[in-house]
């Protein structure tokens, strides 16, 4: 793509600054790039700019995921369930590193994407009256028991740390993935991604 095509998909016309092969090398996050860097403002990622075309939106929120990896994972869970957000509680990384945008494959575009402060977020869930599912051990049911047809939200922690005592407190129903191996936790991702399609299975993928 030239950057003819690039101005094609701007509202404005970008301005261009050609740069020498040695300039190019030092600035760029890595040796196989398309020969073009853009510098652009971020977009806010505001709670308060969410808004819900459904009566039971489905949101998966991760609280202070750190590794870009995961991170990437969950944002393309989140676009292959095509929930109506992501929330991202008390952010360790800032979700336009180079390791989130090249792990999610882009998906941090094209999910409705949110931070907060887990209290903000919490306060945020309880106004819009969503129901909290907390993936916690303590005072857990199976999460296949649950009916996430309602407004639901699905609220992930780390592996090393779970789900702050906040979440606990506020949860309509803390929920639990039945282990049947020998160890007793799983991948954020793939968790969240068993959560995430049973809602959607229940609302028969619509």
């Amino acid at each position: 793509m030239d950057i003819s095509e690039v101005n094609k998909q701007l509202k404005t016309t970008a301005e261009v600054i050609e740069i020498t092969r040695e300039i190019y090398q030092k600035i760029a996050y890595r040796t196989s790039t398309e020969g073009m860097i853009a510098l652009a403002k971020a977009k806010e990622l505001l709670l308060s700019q969410l808004k819900f075309e459904k009566p039971n939106p489905l949101l998966l929120i991760a609280e202070a995921p750190e590794k870009p990896g995961n991170i990437g994972a969950l944002l393309r869970t989140a676009d292959a369930a095509n929930v109506d957000a992501m929330i991202i509680a008390n952010p360790k990384t800032d979700l336009y590193n180079p390791n989130i945008l090249r792990s999610s494959v882009g998906c941090v575009f094209t999910n409705t994407i949110a931070t907060g402060t887990t209290s903000e977020i919490i306060s945020f869930l309880k106004k819009h009256e969503i129901h909290i599912y907390s993936a916690i051990l303590q005072e857990a049911i199976p999460y296949d028991s649950c009916d996430f047809k309602q407004a639901t939200a699905l609220v992930v922690g780390t592996e090393a740390q779970g789900l702050s005592q906040e979440w606990r407190e506020a949860s309509t129903q803390n929920i639990i993935i039945p282990m049947q191996g020998a160890i007793d936790s799983m991948n954020v991702s793939v968790a969240a991604g068993i959560l995430v399609f049973e809602a959607k299975r229940q609302r028969s993928f619509r």
